[in-house]
């Protein structure tokens, strides 16, 4: 007798049926011969490690640097499905921007009473350094990765929006290249859109958002932390691929109003700047004092509009985990559309009632940090034991304007390759969306990332979660 999964499986129907977006590539699997695939698993880790696919896991000393999992099985979505979910994207990011526009400049929102002033008062991402100044081009998001789940058939929802910095790109190209030289025969046999083009949109993109005093070709950067980031090889790899400069803060200074970077010829002007770095160490005249990362003085020559950053300082307000429950107001004050892709439903801790609610339903709820990221300072419920719940209720109680929480998503499950065949595990999908004043450019796909813990909803690579490519078909 078949039983109703507790969640969505993109593959299967029922026990025997397959999903059409996967049934050329499940006849393709069924055909492979036993082994072949446990071969290429080990050859693709060889891969990743000769390549140096790795990142850092923060406060372990031991055995920091990390290979990221990477699973063969690809997760397949359709051209429809891909064409509702990039418009969705689409237009939560213009509503993105034109929000961190009208917040740093008219506040027309706040005056309309759509968004609690004290949310942008009191948030820690907001910048006043920012008021009254609109960046090149009018673009604050340059890049984006939204974050989505999916709970049916056509249930998506946005889990997240990382406005500031987001990263992973370079997974997503790596895994398709792994791909590509594990199965060549698969691409030719699946017509798949492509994604090798990223590097070039991204150049494209940040070069149409160059300031009005960048004279001829712009020159852009890629402002890194250093070697010691979670986030360098990203740092590194983007840099090559787009041919621009991978620099960081010692590299960089102030000439003639101008930033511009050390080379063995002089000082060289500098138009854009891809920063990976956080506000905060950006300009130690500005912001934080102590920081060795930044650049003194660049906030003066941003602000005479003779540099771009992207992104924009200050855009983490839009990222804000309080600010995204309220984004099915901003999507339709901005564009006068109700929002096409859903929000999960949200709890602000901050609000008495729903402190009350939390605290009473806390082993149901996942429980998260306004500024988190990377799965850290979270809670998800039922995954959580007695003593842990306690704790995190006391974390609550102390400052509870720094939490929100949601619901325990069903999140659907693609499968994967374990010793005995084919396996479901819960996934996300982070598509990456490109901003200039030419358009907005979302790359058909993104990185989807895996439990590959058997129940586990905890998708993080910095928790245990691997990666997967990303196939949105030719429909």
């Amino acid at each position: 007798m078949n039983t109703k999964p507790e969640h969505f499986d993109e593959m299967r129907v029922g026990d025997d049926a397959v999903r059409s977006p996967y049934d050329s590539y499940k006849r393709w699997f069924d055909e492979q011969p036993a082994g072949r695939f446990a071969r290429k698993s080990k050859e693709a880790e060889a891969f990743f490690r000769r390549t140096g696919i790795t990142f850092n896991v923060y406060g372990q000393v031991a055995a920091q640097e990390r290979l990221i999992p990477f699973d063969l099985v690809p997760r397949i979505i359709s051209g429809r499905e891909w064409n509702k979910l990039s418009r969705g994207i689409e237009q939560r990011v213009r509503a993105i921007n034109a929000f961190l526009h009208d917040i740093y400049n008219r506040q027309e929102i706040l005056k309309a009473g759509r968004v609690p002033v004290d949310l942008i008062a009191r948030n820690e991402a907001f910048l006043p350094q920012m008021m009254g100044f609109s960046p090149p081009g009018n673009i604050y998001t340059h890049i984006v990765g939204t974050d989505i789940v999916r709970t049916g058939e056509d249930d998506f929802f946005v889990l997240e929006d990382n406005a500031r910095t987001p990263s992973g790109v370079s997974y997503m190209l790596e895994n398709r290249e792994t791909m590509l030289q594990m199965f060549p025969e698969l691409f030719s046999r699946i017509k798949v859109q492509p994604v090798s083009d990223y590097p070039k949109n991204l150049r494209r993109s940040l070069a149409a958002t160059a300031p009005q005093s960048c004279n001829g070709k712009p020159v852009i950067a890629v402002l890194t932390p250093g070697i010691y980031n979670s986030a360098y090889y990203e740092h590194s790899f983007l840099a090559d691929q787009m041919g621009a400069e991978l620099v960081e803060g010692h590299d960089l200074r102030v000439v003639d109003g101008h930033i511009a970077m050390r080379t063995t010829r002089g000082y060289k002007q500098i138009d854009v700047i891809y920063r990976r770095i956080d506000d905060e160490y950006l300009d130690p005249l500005t912001f934080n004092p102590k920081s060795m990362l930044g650049v003194p003085g660049i906030m003066d020559v941003y602000r005479a509009g003779n540099i771009t950053i992207a992104n924009a300082p200050g855009t983490g307000v839009a990222d804000d985990k309080a600010i995204y429950s309220y984004m099915p107001d901003i999507v339709e004050f901005y564009t006068g559309e109700k929002a096409i892709l859903k929000n999960v439903e949200t709890h602000r801790c901050g609000e008495a009632d729903s402190l009350k609610y939390v605290l009473d339903n806390l082993a149901d709820l996942v429980v998260k940090e306004v500024h988190g990221s990377g799965g850290y300072g979270m809670l998800v419920g039922p995954a959580a034991s007695k003593k842990e719940l306690a704790d995190f209720a006391d974390k609550l109680r102390a400052r509870p304007g720094n939490y929100i929480a949601q619901p325990t998503l069903s999140l659907s499950t693609v499968p994967i390759f374990v010793k005995k065949g084919l396996a479901p595990r819960h996934v996300d999908l982070r598509p990456y969306v490109l901003v200039s004043p030419e358009g907005i450019n979302i790359t058909p796909g993104g990185l989807t990332r895996v439990a590959l813990t058997e129940g586990s909803l905890v998708v993080n690579s910095s928790q245990g979660g691997g990666t997967k490519d990303t196939w949105v078909l030719e429909d």
